[in-house]
């Protein structure tokens, strides 16, 4: 069993263009395939696509085929179908990516395919899934912990928290941070310094408080710019509010696809304000640190986890105006943070990241896991308690007419 065939199932496949999943799937993939295993990755179709899909990337097959085109059934569509295609062509083992993706797991049970499943966040607390996508999403944690041959969690707080609801065991393999010393020759396009600006980059969705940020600055004294990278063109309402939060200081750039400017936006921030709360071990973040930025988090226990003795943290708009302000007050910390914050993500290592899956594999395929699986029965934890005090009423302007979603780079999800 040197070589061993592993298919990856649930993302949007390879080049990675998007989120978190995909960009994992990338860095691990390909160097599993450099290894010599044999990687089989599905990928999503692109509508209206005017070359042909590839067959190959980095050494990884790839197998394409379409998804519904409602975000409500577009993961599950896109799976089932992955699915069907790799019990007619088996693998030694398979990573299914997304909790979401459970109902399919009996499937590849039935078929006898060692399979772990990829659960990531706590994505049943996203504000933007409804009731029923709420508890879509709770049942379909229930469902991985007792389908899945081994569960994989990216954050120590996402192992804790199935430790905790359901006493199941997980696999932590974490993401990895790019270490980038990008320059700064970049900031002269948009007007920014080095050190003369707070940063924001985020997907706007209630669960990034990016809210809760820009309240908080236009709150403080702050004397230098808040540049706010991302956007949600669909979720019209919550980005009208943002806005109607700002006051002139705050500069909104919309989503910046240009990577190397992105870079320079978190490698000469004076703080790096990251609101993201139920998404396990966040890419932003990792890019953040690899890039020496000081941060500023919000407080939960996946942020700290990352951050560690490096950043300060908040969880209201007083917080984020008391932080900025002792920010401007000490450019030393910003120094200390960013140094420290380098240091940190030395300990994201992509090669290692990808030798725990070469060796998870590796047991899947010889079946070296428990064959009984806890029962999916949920227990009252601390994370079914709401992240934030529901946040006052703000006049904003009727929304016009939501574009077409767009596909954000993976750190501004």
């Amino acid at each position: 069993m040197d070589r061993l065939s592993i298919a990856m199932v649930g993302t949007r496949g390879v080049p990675a263009r998007y989120g978190g999943f995909e960009t994992a799937v990338e860095e691990i993939g390909r160097r599993l395939a450099d290894a010599g295993h044999r990687v089989v990755v599905y990928c999503r179709t692109v509508p209206g696509a005017q070359q042909p899909a590839p067959a190959e990337h980095l050494g990884m097959e790839l197998v394409h085929l379409p998804a519904a085109r409602r975000r409500s059934l577009e993961t599950l569509s896109h799976t089932a179908l992955s699915v069907r295609h790799l019990l007619a062509h088996r693998t030694d083992a398979a990573v299914l990516f997304n909790a979401a993706n459970a109902p399919l797991l009996p499937a590849m049970r039935a078929a006898g395919i060692p399979v772990a499943t990829h659960v990531d966040g706590l994505e049943w607390k996203r504000a933007k899934w409804g009731g029923t996508g709420r508890r879509y999403y709770r049942a379909a944690e229930a469902l991985a912990v007792r389908w899945s041959d081994v569960l994989i969690a990216d954050a120590q707080g996402i192992a804790d928290y199935y430790r905790d609801a359901f006493a199941a065991p997980t696999t932590l393999l974490t993401y990895g941070a790019p270490l980038i010393q990008p320059g700064a020759h970049r900031l002269a396009e948009l007007g920014l310094e080095p050190r003369g600006y707070h940063l924001v980059v985020a997907r706007f969705e209630p669960e990034n408080h990016v809210d809760v940020i820009v309240e908080g600055y236009a709150a403080s004294t702050a004397a230098r710019p808040l540049v706010v990278v991302g956007s949600a063109p669909y979720a019209d309402a919550y980005t009208a509010r943002v806005h109607a939060l700002a006051d002139g200081r705050v500069r909104f750039l919309g989503g910046v696809w240009d990577q190397e400017l992105l870079d320079q936006l978190y490698a000469n921030c004076a703080t790096y304000l990251h609101g993201h709360s139920v998404g396990g071990t966040n890419p932003s973040l990792l890019r953040a640190i690899g890039a020496g930025a000081a941060v500023t988090a919000f407080d939960v226990d996946f942020n700290r986890e990352v951050v560690a003795d490096a950043g300060r943290f908040f969880r209201t708009p007083d917080d984020v105006a008391r932080e900025v302000a002792a920010v401007e007050a000490d450019p030393g910390w910003v120094t200390r943070a960013g140094q420290r914050a380098r240091e940190l993500a030395g300990g994201y290592d992509w090669d290692a990241v990808a030798a725990g899956y070469e060796e998870l594999a590796r047991a899947l395929a010889g079946r070296r896991f428990p064959a009984r699986r806890p029962s999916g029965r949920r227990r009252p934890t601390a994370a079914d308690a709401p992240l934030t005090t529901p946040r006052p009423a703000v006049a904003v302007p009727a929304p016009a007419t939501a574009p077409a979603a767009e596909r954000l780079p993976a750190g501004q999800q």
